[in-house]
């Protein structure tokens, strides 16, 4: 994920309104400011942004503890998940054309009113999606894809998700339900009529999962997403019988028991999954509820509501 892109600029006459912070820190370290509109260089399109999802690694990259993996020339950005219309486009393009309506993923900030992006990222928006929906699936929505692929996840065979009602949680078990597979997500049990409307068989987080999972899958289940990060790996990994099959997005020190480990990456080509993924939304067999939007100028609201979790749905920024 690329966060502050180096870039030809149209002019400093010419202005956008950006987030961005200058120090690490809380949501009170955002500001939005006037910075120049960045010019598309061979083989990028400039998008005006209409929609950009908010997820929580915004609020990891915002308070510094990405820096590690991450590093930023401050002052920087936030937001990658976007939504808009083409218009501008560098050299060496073809597949899109200034005026296309398109959705995906950008390399520059995407909490802005214009972002740079990779046309391999970035599909034509179906005119039936919602901006607020078509700016919120290329982070979350292309994560789960990417994780199912990593699995291996069959049709016929079981997965266990945890934290399955949150951001990636809801797309994983969608995908894999549409792909033929069983799902258990656990959850709280206000989310339980959620899940179970999604296709998933729900249980209950806290002590005594590894019994209740056993409850309904006495022979243990094929694969694991931990998405969670509350300690459930030693359990997960006899649940699957091995690690193997066990993947986590947040347990980072557990990488040692031979588990996988998913932390994304600044390559990975969203195309395929976005395609999956709007299929589905078009067919009925998914959906993304939009929990709530914000103006760019309150994104400090958005993180902090983000940051709080325990939403049932994508929070959107519509600049």
């Amino acid at each position: 994920m690329q966060q502050r892109l180096e870039a030809n600029y149209i002019g400093d006459d010419i202005m956008a309104r950006t987030i961005q912070f200058t120090e690490y820190g809380g949501p009170e370290v955002l500001r939005v400011v006037d910075a120049p509109v960045p010019s598309a260089e061979a083989g990028r399109v400039r998008v005006a942004v209409r929609a950009a999802g908010v997820n929580p690694v915004d609020s990891k990259i915002m308070q510094g503890f990405m820096r590690a993996v991450m590093p930023l020339d401050l002052p920087a950005g936030l937001g990658s998940d976007v939504a808009g219309v083409v218009e501008q486009v560098g050299a060496d393009v073809t597949a899109l054309h200034v005026g296309d309506e398109v959705m995906g993923s950008s390399l520059s900030p995407a909490l802005s009113e214009y972002a740079l992006a990779d046309p391999v990222n970035l599909i034509i928006k179906p005119a039936e999606i919602s901006w607020e929906v078509a700016g919120s699936v290329a982070g979350a929505g292309g994560t789960a894809w990417s994780v199912l692929d990593r699995l291996q996840l069959r049709a016929g065979e079981t997965l266990l998700v945890h934290a399955a009602a949150g951001g990636v949680g809801t797309f994983a078990v969608q995908l894999a339900v549409a792909r033929g597979a069983r799902v258990i997500g656990t959850a709280s049990e206000r989310n339980f009529e959620y899940l179970q409307s999604i296709g998933a068989e729900p249980v209950r987080y806290g002590d005594g999962l590894l019994e209740r999972v056993r409850a309904l899958a006495p022979l243990g289940v094929d694969a694991v997403l931990d998405a969670s990060g509350r300690g459930e790996i030693p359990l997960s990994i006899e649940l699957a019988g091995g690690p193997e099959r066990v993947l986590t997005l947040v347990a980072f020190d557990a990488a040692d028991k031979g588990i996988q480990v998913f932390a994304g990456g600044t390559g990975d080509e969203r195309g395929p999954a976005l395609r999956e993924i709007v299929s589905l939304i078009q067919e009925g067999s998914l959906s993304v509820p939009i929990w709530r939007t914000f103006p760019l100028e309150e994104t400090a609201a958005a993180l902090q509501e983000s940051s709080a979790g325990h939403l049932r749905g994508k929070i959107v920024v519509v600049p």
